[in-house]
């Protein structure tokens, strides 16, 4: 199948062909990010995607705070490829570390650039003058300027100085703020138009043809003698095969009427992944993460204690609320295209390519998405409708059906992890060594200070496609590896904080690890059967996360209550804590699925169970009483939160049952059928 990339293991984030983010120039021109109109309105651009991570809202008061305007005299355009500055797209929690801190210095030359017009209209020197409220005023003559009077006639276009002082967050008078939602109310009333409600004059609706299996290819081809109907087109473009119609129904319909032969090839299941994974590692180096520190021989033949173990994760799916859709409309020989994803530039230039056409030809815009945590990287369905909307020659919209997301969409990847570790008789580490198979390198580095240490992660073939999820593989590694601790605590009859408190050294990572506990009120005593606490930390991004959870097991079904969950979050400076509490609350219930009962079932080539009545997600039923504290540290960088949050949830919870029950679970989803008796 299909490879978004070696970020489908982890490996690097973005697809072969398009431009890397980290080594992205930022275009210069402070008027490619900033607009001050002369009505005093304030118009900010990013490439970046509104996909439910509150980001508006965190960029408009960014602006509004360095440049000291209302906040609601700022709105943002966002992730359209005609209007914004090239981004490489909403993805590896680099938002608010590099989009921020960005607009923070756009806004600041911009403000200094309207002080100075001020001052050469008073011919006063800039220093002296005051800004506040969109308007720049002169203490000692009290005159002033307001910002829509100093922009009329005049634009941003100038370079941003090579040094700017910003705004440091100790200071900050809107961010930093708890700021409702931008545009929230037209999201909760449903006036905000998602892709699938946009409609355009002449539109047809599209459906694809999809093989029986992955890696199927047409053999054959031939549609019914029945008589055409009007405005209805069936398309076959090599192996695509796609209608449009006045409505879905009709385009259906007209797809039912097509008579199509594969060519299937033979695939396993998910039955024989893992031993699948571990045999079948690729051999050359060049796929390959290693570090080496010490030597991991000599740790563990001074170890006191051994313990070995191997930990399995299953493929799971994205669920997105919001399946892929896209409208595509080709005119005078140019294509516009809207859709959910979060790379829209890698989507142009993937369309362009496609289409024979120049970047400046297409033009993709992206509507407020409903969730991708990572699932959106790619342009399926930009291209079907496209297809279909060149062939049709009318604009086509194109819908995903929830069997289509769940077939036909990347997943994140399985894998195998094992783990060979050693400490010494007062529970120090002294070797740890750690493979990972094929879900990636996100993550895998252990924060514990041991002197001998080795990790590797070992690229596999695909089996399914796989790709981009929250956390990435951080979500794997953080399981094994905060499993194995907890696992090693016991075998030294340590307290598993004392345990990890005595082989970290990272301060921040203390500090939630204390936090946690602290809110948690660990250790906690045992006040009835079935009862278990369980903890787990990590950092990943520049973030540090420390998950505290309880349990209970009725000893009679076997059935497992996660009843609480406390975490600890530090990403540096908050720009708005209730949207991190949001991201980091719905992280959590998020990991709730990985963690317990989430994985995809296939077969020869098919998934077996792709709707959500036999894909168990978290319901309502399932959500425990939960707690996020969060450490605002106004002397650190802000850092991204969309993927940290979820990474310790699983081990602590596995660590939990295992405190209740002796039961050890090693494998990702834990108890997708049900605890199994010790």
């Amino acid at each position: 199948m299909f490879a978004i990339a070696k970020d489908a293991a982890g490996a690097q984030e973005t697809a072969p062909g398009h431009r890397s983010f980290h080594n992205e120039e930022l275009p210069k021109d402070i008027s490619a990010w900033l607009h001050v109109g002369e009505d005093g309105s304030v118009t900010g651009f990013t490439g970046k995607a509104e996909i439910g991570q509150n980001i508006r809202t965190e960029l408009t008061q960014t602006i509004a705070d360095e440049l000291r305007v209302p906040l609601e005299s700022v709105r943002m355009v966002m992730a359209d490829t005609a209007l914004t500055p090239f981004d490489a797209g909403t993805f590896g929690s680099r938002t608010t570390p590099t989009m921020t801190p960005h607009l923070r210095r756009v806004s600041a030359a911009a403000r200094d650039i309207l002080v100075d017009a001020a001052a050469k209209e008073w011919n006063v020197a800039p220093a002296g003058l005051v800004v506040a409220d969109a308007k720049v005023t002169d203490p000692g003559s009290g005159r002033s300027l307001t910002y829509a009077e100093l922009a009329r006639g005049k634009t941003l276009a100038q370079n941003l100085p090579a040094e700017d002082p910003i705004t440091p967050p100790a200071e900050w008078t809107i961010a930093g703020k708890p700021i409702p939602k931008v545009d929230g109310r037209s999201f909760v009333t449903g006036q905000h138009r998602y892709t699938t409600d946009i409609s355009l004059p002449g539109m047809l609706f599209g459906k694809v043809l999809r093989p029986p299996s992955f890696g199927a290819t047409l053999i054959s081809f031939r549609q019914s003698e029945a008589k055409p109907t009007p405005g209805v087109f069936v398309v076959r473009d090599g192996d695509f095969v796609g209608a449009t119609a006045p409505t879905e129904r009709e385009a259906q319909e007209a797809l039912d009427t097509v008579k199509a032969d594969w060519k299937q090839v033979p695939q396993i299941s998910n039955k024989e992944l893992f031993v699948y994974l571990k045999q079948n590692a690729a051999a050359n180096t060049e796929d390959r993460f290693r570090k080496q520190k010490g030597s991991v021989e000599e740790g563990l033949a001074g170890a006191a204690h051994r313990l070995d173990a191997t930990y399995n994760v299953a493929y799971i799916a994205h669920a997105p609320l919001e399946p892929r859709a896209a409208v595509a409309q080709w005119a005078d020989g140019k294509l516009t295209v809207w859709t959910g994803t979060q790379r829209p530039f890698a989507n142009r230039d993937e369309l362009a390519a496609i289409f024979h056409l120049p970047e400046s030809s297409v033009r993709v815009i992206v509507p407020d998405t409903g969730s991708a945590y990572g699932g959106k990287h790619t342009s399926d369905a930009a291209i079907e409708a496209a297809r279909l909307a060149r062939a049709a020659g009318r604009p086509v919209k194109v819908v995903w059906t929830r069997e289509e997301e769940f077939t036909w969409a990347y997943f994140r990847p399985a894998g195998v992890i094992e783990i060979k570790s050693g400490i010494s008789g007062d529970g120090t580490l002294t070797a740890w060594e750690f493979h990972n198979y094929h879900s990636g390198s996100s993550g895998i580095d252990t924060p514990y200070v041991v002197a001998n240490q080795r990790t590797e992660y070992h690229a596999v073939p695909l089996i399914l496609r796989s790709g981009s999820y929250r956390g990435l593989a951080a979500t794997a590694n953080h399981f094994a590896r905060e499993t194995h601790m907890d696992a090693l605590a016991s075998v030294a009859k340590m307290d598993p904080l004392d345990f990890r408190m005595k082989n970290l050294s990272n301060p921040q990572m203390r500090a939630v690890l204390e936090a946690a506990a602290k809110s948690f009120g660990w250790p906690r005593k045992k006040t009835r059967d079935g009862q278990g606490f369980g903890i787990a930390c990590g950092d990943e991004k520049g973030s540090f996360v420390a998950t505290f959870a309880e349990i209970a097991v009725d000893k009679k079904s076997n059935a497992v209550q996660v009843v609480r969950l406390v975490e600890a979050f530090e990403c540096g400076a908050i720009v708005n804590p209730d949207g991190l509490r949001n991201q980091v609350i719905g992280a959590m219930i998020q990991g709730l699925g990985g963690a317990l009962f989430e994985a995809i079932e296939f077969e020869n080539g098919r998934i077996k169970n792709p709707r959500f009545s036999s894909y168990r997600v978290p319901r309502f039923r399932d959500v425990p009483e939960i707690e996020a504290t969060l450490l605002d540290r106004k002397d650190l960088p802000s850092a991204g939160a969309g993927e940290t949050p979820i990474m310790a949830v699983a081990p602590a919870i596995g660590n939990a049952i295992f405190d209740a029950t002796g039961n050890r679970l090693n494998n990702l989803p834990m108890i997708p059928n049900g605890l199994r008796p010790a």
